[in-house]
């Protein structure tokens, strides 16, 4: 089994984007942004949020390094935008913008399952740095096939779970009722603006280092 797959880098790979993505964490914020959906269209939703989160995952992974350095982009960058964008939609969450709607009346024909929920709030900066660094890794020390294959089953998982959790969200909804809903919204939206605090402060410290 072991010449198939890298065991080791695959529950790496899998506990850290387990963690950085946290599928039981999206259930309230998946929640608020999709709030005004029915149960078909939430559960469309759920799987363009994750097929969007693989694609960018998957394409950060295999060109992620070439990218950034084509356009003269750090690691650091990359995360401090990210944290950015996702203190903007904790800042939405706070004020009950998904809530009512406004987002996609604003916008006719917006797509929260895209943006900001496929990414930046699944596939967001934390993961996208993970997932290169362990094909950084595994590329640096030749590791071959049991690297790549445990990288990209621990991916594939991760996104399963994603998926599972939000599929099926709606069975918590029916127990929560909508005050239930907003309440979790307004706990989601503190959380995630933490998240994007620490993420832009993680940021500054690696400029800081680097420079």
């Amino acid at each position: 089994m072991s010449q198939v797959i890298d065991l080791t880098l695959f529950t790496q790979a899998f506990v850290t984007l387990w963690v950085i993505m946290d599928p039981p964490g999206t259930i309230p914020v998946f929640l608020a942004l999709t709030s005004t959906m029915g149960s078909k269209q939430r559960s469309r939703a759920a799987l363009q949020a994750v097929a969007v989160a693989f694609g960018v995952i998957v394409t950060f992974a295999l060109f992620g390094q070439q990218l950034l350095q084509y356009m003269g982009i750090s690691l650091a960058a990359l995360q401090a935008s990210g944290g950015l964008l996702l203190l903007i939609v904790a800042m939405q969450l706070l004020t009950g913008k998904f809530d009512s709607g406004e987002a996609t009346a604003a916008t006719p024909g917006a797509n929260v399952a895209l943006v900001p929920l496929g990414t930046p709030l699944l596939a967001g900066p934390g993961a996208i740095v993970a997932t290169m660094v362990f094909v950084q890794q595994a590329r640096t020390e030749d590791e071959g096939v049991p690297a790549i294959v445990a990288i990209s089953v621990a991916i594939v998982l991760v996104h399963v779970s994603l998926y599972l959790a939000m599929r099926f969200a709606d069975v918590l909804h029916r127990v929560l009722k909508d005050s239930g809903v907003t309440l979790i919204t307004r706990i989601a939206g503190i959380l995630l603006a933490a998240i994007a605090v620490q993420q832009i402060a993680d940021a500054i410290v690696e400029f800081v280092r680097t420079s």
